[in-house]
């Protein structure tokens, strides 16, 4: 699914709108859901429900009541209610889906303070959104150089006009409090408009923005990802990953999300391994854990003062060991025990015409004129014999 704009261009490569989410069309799909009801109609007497959700720039989104009884879908531009004046959206969701996205996100759809839909869009509405939406980049870039003229310790992200183009929020980030009384003066000064700061945190920032992941797929928190839960480092320990803070952390500077997607299956793995603190006393000696595999459920041991010299054993055996230990049974060394990994890897092809050779390119540049030549003089020879015969 994607706007006219992200079709295929004449030279077969996608031409691409370049807003990476915000052409209004809402056909790039960030942050939206699956409306699996669409095709389904309501029972008798039962009333379509009367609230929409509506995306405006990025990620934002609100609840709106349809008081007017609108024949909405998903896509439709609308004008809706904000303060002041109205602002300009597209419908991202209708239906009974949108009572369980306000569940969701414990949003009272009885409210009667809901703000509501005026009416769709009409085309002096969208010149005006459009205009506006132009202006951004400008704006941005204006009130950057603003900031810094006033030496502000903070970074101006992002800039979203409303519909008509009465109000600007600029959404910032920064480490500490700012005091941006004298930068808003400025910017009313320079604008004409009326200005709103928002701060959010770096994890906001990259949702607004979106980018390229180390993975090669486009950001979470930019596509699917709602809520953002805490990640710390035990997350990474837990999943035997080396704390290396360039790897481990996103385009936010925190560390990234996806570190928390396969947690729960490694807390489970891990129920069944042994405490790795747990030393294992034998006739020989104390072995102390070095390593684990999760995945295959095996643990290297080695001996105080033996560092070097590591002993392959399952879980099973480890707790087998502990057991004995615990019961005063004699163990007289972890060779009785210990595994001998073969390595199963097999060749994924075979060198037939020697492709893999280091050196198959580094033949002589005159090897070619030299064979050029040797087939001249054969051929010369050739042509005198027969003359002579």
């Amino acid at each position: 699914m994607g706007c006219s704009s992200c079709s295929t261009g004449k030279d077969g490569q996608p031409r691409g709108c370049k807003n990476n989410g915000t052409c209004g069309t809402d056909g790039c799909n960030k942050l939206t859901v699956f409306d699996w009801l669409s095709n389904m109609s309501l029972p008798n007497g039962h009333e379509p429900f009367d609230c929409v959700e509506v995306r405006f720039k990025n990620s934002r989104k609100e609840f709106f009541r349809n008081k007017e009884n609108l024949t909405l879908s998903i896509g439709d531009v609308v004008a809706t209610e904000a303060s002041p004046g109205h602002d300009v959206g597209v419908v991202t969701l209708v239906g009974e889906l949108v009572k369980v996205q306000m569940k969701k996100k414990k949003v009272d759809h009885k409210d009667e303070n809901l703000p509501k839909i005026y009416r769709k869009a009409s085309q002096k509405d969208i010149d005006i959104w459009q205009a506006a939406r132009d202006r951004e980049p400008e704006v941005q870039k204006r009130s950057r150089e603003l900031a810094i003229r006033l030496q502000l310790q903070m970074k101006i992200s992002d800039v979203e006009f409303q519909g008509d183009g009465s109000k600007a929020t600029f959404y910032y980030t920064a480490e500490e409090r700012v005091d941006f009384r004298q930068l808003i003066k400025d910017m009313a000064r320079a604008f004409s408009t009326r200005i709103e700061m928002r701060q959010i945190g770096y994890r906001q920032e990259a949702a607004r923005l979106g980018g390229i992941g180390s993975c090669g797929r486009e950001l979470c928190c930019s596509t699917w990802l709602t809520d953002f839960r805490s990640v710390n480092t035990a997350s990474a320990r837990y999943q035997q990953l080396s704390l290396n803070p360039q790897k481990l952390a996103g385009q936010c500077g925190k560390l990234k999300c996806c570190l928390n997607y396969e947690l729960d299956a490694y807390l489970d793995a891990l129920k069944d391994f042994p405490n790795q603190e747990t030393r294992l006393k034998t006739e020989k000696g104390e072995a102390v854990c070095q390593k684990i595999d999760i995945f295959k459920q095996i643990m290297w041991y080695a001996y105080e003062g033996e560092w070097a010299n590591w002993f392959v054993l399952t879980t099973d055996q480890v707790h087998e060991i502990i057991e004995r230990n615990k019961k005063k049974q004699p163990v007289v060394s972890l060779e009785e025990y210990a595994l001998d990994l073969t390595d199963d890897t097999k060749t994924a092809f075979e060198n037939v015409v020697g492709q893999d050779s280091l050196t198959r390119f580094d033949k002589p540049r005159n090897s070619r004129g030299r064979n050029r030549k040797k087939k001249k003089r054969t051929n010369n020879k050739r042509k005198r014999t027969n003359k002579n015969a």
